[in-house]
């Protein structure tokens, strides 16, 4: 059983080597451990950092593509590696490295894919009022749109087995926490949570520049992946909307109508067709959405084949060659 675990960078020479020293070298049940850094265009020593410190592998950027498709990158680095486990934490040392053996022992034990690491929001004395408050609210809204109960939903530290890795899509370039929740839960992936401990802040986040911003893309992102798995119920709410006030003023007409004053409420009959035309089309377009994303369930399972097609080969080369 193989363990890598990815760190995502992007100048992070300054606290790199402090967290791959409070990752652990040992776990009962994984047989080998080792550590992989995503340079994401860093201009500092970090790689350096982490070829001194003796990672095992690197992915180098040129130049920033950001976070999600930093992970992605690691994701598909690892599993071409052979990882049966992969773990994703930060270069910050925000999360408690030994809270890694808590992440993977749910995968150990065949009772989930793909573990979150829920970190102690409250208790967390760097999270202002406001930030612990949008924590719930994100969480709360990512539950609903994904069918999941993950309290922390945020949460970069999280731990995925070979088989869910390889079903992972990130489509949008912000972050893939968000989007990979609401993915496996619309596509049944067992996935849960474990509690974990965080570390003093060492440096504030780079990943949003103010709390409205992180705000607006992370309900975006929530947004655009509950329309791509469910999208005849999202379009179906939508469209209902200006089809139910439209019918609402259609039937005032009709009692207008009914009493002789009909001619003088022509606007709203107008505006009543209108509405509920906006809302019947909607609901079309909900229809052929629902067909495009049978489609891509299609597509996903043949990119997951494909996947496990090319990684597998990859393997068995490198076992020749060992």
């Amino acid at each position: 059983m193989k363990l890598i675990i990815q760190i995502p960078c992007l100048n992070e020479a300054e606290t790199l080597e402090l967290a791959l020293n409070d990752l652990p070298k040992h776990i009962d049940g994984i047989d080998v451990i080792e550590y992989l850094i995503i340079n994401d265009g860093s201009t500092d020593n970090t790689v350096e950092v982490a070829k001194n410190w003796g990672v095992h592998h690197i992915v180098n950027f040129t130049q920033n593509k950001g976070l999600a498709k930093g992970f992605m990158a690691g994701i598909d680095a690892c599993l071409r590696a052979g990882a049966d486990i992969i773990v994703n934490t930060d270069a910050d040392n925000q999360y408690c490295g030994a809270d890694v053996e808590k992440l993977v022992q749910p995968i150990l034990d065949q009772k989930a894919e793909m573990v979150i690491g829920e970190r102690p929001i409250e208790e967390t004395e760097h999270f202002s009022p406001l930030k612990k408050k949008l924590q719930r609210l994100g969480s709360f809204v990512v539950r609903k749109a994904s069918k999941t109960n993950v309290p922390d939903a945020p949460s970069g530290f999280r731990a995925y087995s070979r088989e869910a890795a390889m079903r992972l899509n990130v489509i949008n370039n912000y972050t893939y926490t968000l989007e990979t929740i609401v993915q496996a839960g619309r596509t049944q992936v067992p996935i849960t949570s474990v509690p974990i401990r965080t570390n003093p802040e060492l440096r504030k986040s780079r990943l949003f520049s103010s709390m409205g911003s992180y705000v607006k893309r992370s309900m975006i992102t929530i947004i655009r992946a509950y329309m791509m798995y469910r999208p005849l119920t999202f379009f179906t709410v939508v469209g209902a909307v200006p089809f139910l006030i439209g019918t609402g003023i259609g039937i005032r007409f009709l009692l207008f109508f009914v009493k002789g004053n009909g001619m003088g409420h022509v606007q709203s009959l107008i505006f009543a067709s209108t509405l509920m035309l906006l809302g019947f089309m909607t609901f079309i377009v909900g229809l052929q959405a629902d067909v495009i994303a049978g489609n891509r369930k299609l597509l996903e399972d043949i990119q997951y084949r494909i996947r496990k097609m090319d990684y597998d080969k990859k393997m068995g080369k490198k076992d020749e060659e060992e």
